[in-house]
């Protein structure tokens, strides 16, 4: 629940669960993170608080926390929940997942250096854009590298090999004297 939900707040709807028979574990996820905030949903019966913005991961270590206490037979199994659409990039025929860091092409899965993933998620947040070597080296490296280095075309060279080894569909472009840039042809 979320204390700012319209219509009833998440305090009213944990107080009316708590008044009915069904015994449900109820996690508080919400902006809200005053102390006095926390403590009225404990105090109404929320079983755990979690402050956006959180770690999906984190909340999924709470709701099985959750589960295995309110379930008497033991611990209890739950399937890994699916990303939501803000995790999941397409491009073309391209699919990037970045919460499984699944990168497929024409539904080939392609395997990726930590170093080519950034940089295909930089093209990927910036689609259609002429990128300057020297915001990719800022952007993927985080460092000023001396702007003579090649390491921002070999490593598109490297991208490229990988993502067009079999499509003649080519992604990413070269603009001569201004950068790269991903788009279709």
């Amino acid at each position: 629940l979320d204390i700012n939900m319209p219509g009833k707040s998440g305090i009213e709807l944990c107080r009316i669960f708590r008044k009915s028979s069904a015994r449900l574990p109820i996690v508080m996820l919400t902006a809200m993170g005053e102390i006095h905030d926390k403590v009225e949903a404990f105090d109404v019966g929320a079983d755990d608080y979690l402050v956006k913005p959180f770690k999906f991961i984190e909340l999924v270590a709470r709701v099985k926390s959750l589960l295995r206490r309110s379930n008497n037979n033991g611990p209890q199994e739950i399937a890994e929940p699916e990303p939501d659409n803000e995790h999941v990039f397409q491009f073309s025929d391209l699919m990037v997942n970045d919460y499984t860091k699944k990168v497929t092409r024409a539904g080939e899965e392609i395997s990726l250096t930590s170093t080519e993933y950034k940089l295909l998620l930089y093209f990927l947040n910036n689609p259609e854009k002429v990128i300057s070597r020297a915001e990719i080296l800022d952007a993927v490296w985080g460092v000023n590298y001396e702007l003579g280095t090649n390491v921002v075309d070999v490593y598109v060279n490297y991208l490229r090999k990988k993502l067009d080894s079999q499509d003649d569909n080519k992604l990413i472009h070269t603009v001569i004297g201004m950068g790269y840039v991903l788009k279709k042809t």
